[in-house]
């Protein structure tokens, strides 16, 4: 494995920390990808909003 995650890898990580906590070396590579990458950093900030948006919509739907 690289040291430095490519934009792709880095999707792909965050896309799974959404399903399960990633390992240590998962994290820090993706942490410091995301410490120099605005574009990735701004994918993580879009993914959060729509799984959040996803959530509340499940609420609303269950409170009907």
């Amino acid at each position: 494995m690289l040291f430095f995650y490519s934009c792709k890898q880095a999707h792909q990580k965050l896309s799974e920390s959404l399903d399960h906590e990633l390992g240590l070396a998962e994290r820090t590579h993706l942490k410091l990808h995301l410490s120099v990458c605005r574009s990735c950093t701004n994918f993580r900030g879009q993914m959060q909003n729509l799984r959040a948006a996803m959530k509340k919509l499940d609420q609303d739907e269950r409170e009907k």
